[in-house]
This record gives C-alpha cells, sequence and structure tokens, in this order.
C-alpha cells in the first residue's frame, strides 16, 4: 500500500492530473438478476485500444503509472458506458479499481465525480469492486475505502470471492455490498457436491451479513440451475453475452424449468 514517497507521488499526480502514455478503451458484461430477467450491472473490462485483452494492458502498468492508469480506467469506463447507452437503462455500472493506487478515498475520487457529472452518470449507479490477488498489506486503508465508498452511496465489490487471498479474511475485517464467486468454484458445480455445498455455505453467510452474491463465469445451463436452487440470484458469464467491445451487449435468457419443478 502506499507509504510516505509513492503517497507523495501520487499526490503529485493528482495535483498535475497524470495520464498514462498508452491507450486504453472498455468492454461492458452485463450481470444478470435471474428473478427479474434485467440487467443489474455491466462490468467495465479493461481492453487496448483495438481490443485486445486486459493482459496487455497490464504489461504496461508499473508502479509508476499505477495511480494514473486506476483513475484513467475510471474514466474510461464511465466515459465508454454513457457512450454505448447506459443511460437508457437502470443498470448500475462495475469499474475495478485498485487498492494500493488509491493513496486517499476522498481525494482519488474527484475525478470519477467529475467525470459522471460532466457526462450525467448517476453516482449511486456506480460498484467499485477490488481482487486481492495477493497477500493484503494494509487491511486497514483497504476498509477505509470501502468505508468511505459506502459512506458516498457507491456499491462496493469483492470479485474473484474464493480464490487466492480473496476469501473469508477479507469479510472478517470489512462487508461489502456484493462479492462476486469465483470462476473456478462454479465450473461444472452442476456435478460437484463439495462445490455446490461451499458455494451455499457462502450464499447463507452472505445472506445473514446482507450481502448479495454474484455468480461469475456461468456457461451452462445446468450452473445455473444449480446456483439458483442454492439461492443466487445475480449472474455473470458466457451463457448470458461476452463482453461487448465499446457496446452493451444483447443479452440471451435460457428457458429455465419451474423452480417448484
Amino acid at each position: 500500500m502506499f507509504h510516505g514517497p509513492v503517497q507523495k507521488r501520487s499526490c503529485t499526480q493528482c495535483r498535475d492530473g497524470a495520464t498514462i502514455d498508452f491507450g486504453i478503451s472498455m468492454a461492458f458484461q452485463p450481470i444478470i438478476d435471474i428473478a427479474s430477467g434485467k440487467v443489474f450491472a455491466y462490468e467495465a473490462l479493461v481492453r487496448t485500444p483495438d481490443g485486445g485483452g486486459a493482459a496487455a494492458v497490464f504489461e504496461a502498468v508499473t508502479d509508476d503509472n499505477r495511480y494514473a492508469f486506476d483513475q484513467q480506467c475510471r474514466v474510461a469506463a464511465i466515459r465508454g458506458a454513457v457512450a454505448a447507452g447506459i443511460l437508457g437503462s437502470d443498470a448500475r455500472l462495475s469499474i475495478n479499481f485498485l487498492p494500493d493506487a488509491v493513496y486517499s478515498p476522498l481525494a482519488c475520487i474527484q475525478l470519477t465525480l467529475r467525470t459522471a457529472g460532466a457526462v450525467g452518470f448517476p453516482t449511486e449507479r456506480l460498484i467499485f469492486e477490488f481482487t486481492e490477488n495477493e497477500k493484503m498489506n494494509d487491511p486497514e486503508h483497504v476498509a477505509a475505502i470501502i468505508a468511505c465508498y459506502q459512506k458516498m452511496g457507491f456499491g462496493t465489490a469483492i470479485d474473484d470471492f474464493g480464490a487466492g487471498y480473496a476469501g473469508l479474511s477479507l469479510l472478517a475485517r470489512f462487508q461489502t455490498d456484493l462479492i462476486k464467486l469465483d470462476m473456478d468454484l462454479i465450473r461444472n458445480l452442476d456435478r460437484s457436491l463439495p462445490r455446490r455445498l461451499i458455494v451455499a455455505s457462502v450464499v447463507t453467510m452472505c445472506d445473514a451479513l446482507d450481502i448479495g452474491v454474484i455468480a461469475e463465469g456461468v456457461e451452462t445451463t445446468s450452473e445455473l440451475e444449480a446456483l439458483r436452487e442454492i439461492g443466487v440470484r445475480l449472474f455473470q458469464g458466457h451463457l448470458f453475452a461476452r463482453a461487448g467491445f465499446q457496446h452493451l451487449p444483447a443479452v440471451s435468457l435460457p428457458i429455465l424449468r419451474d423452480h417448484a419443478g
């Protein structure tokens, strides 16, 4: 996390309006509320300007440009979603952020607020999600970010829950509004009793904590049906739509059997 000289560098970048020397664009993948059949949110996924994958973008991210990259991703996500027509729906916009690129939640959110205001996007429809792929060095700092964002009316989410360090220890320290179950837990869940039991336990726990659960990476109707029976309501994956580069993709809703049947 940012301390000392690194924080000072970020403060300078914020003051000077730092930019990145490589281009980015965004793709958007829907998160479906299966009960209503409507899009709950679109996740903004970073891409190269010509639609190349996120890995090619992250190769250019360094400690020196991490703050500017995080800021520009937020701007690109909001502007891109509005250009793609998100204001014609009630859907929210989920933006990935880097916890170690936020040295002060209130200071670092100002460009996001200005961008949303400039294009008329309601800030209460913003969700910020993060993934901790490595052990968290400063959980108190991340908890402060989450608390600040929630106080400002944003939604918050832990991505890839159940993978690596993104798990129960995080929820013990702070509670986001949503968690996104890692796709490794979802894959072939309909044929795996251990996976079903683990996901069912997480859903029960999250219900008690008033945390919404999103199943990501859903690819088959059988996976969807098994997750519905467990009590999951929000879904994301190729079963519904692949990410649309610079546009909001059409959603395909599978035919489901009667839940009572």
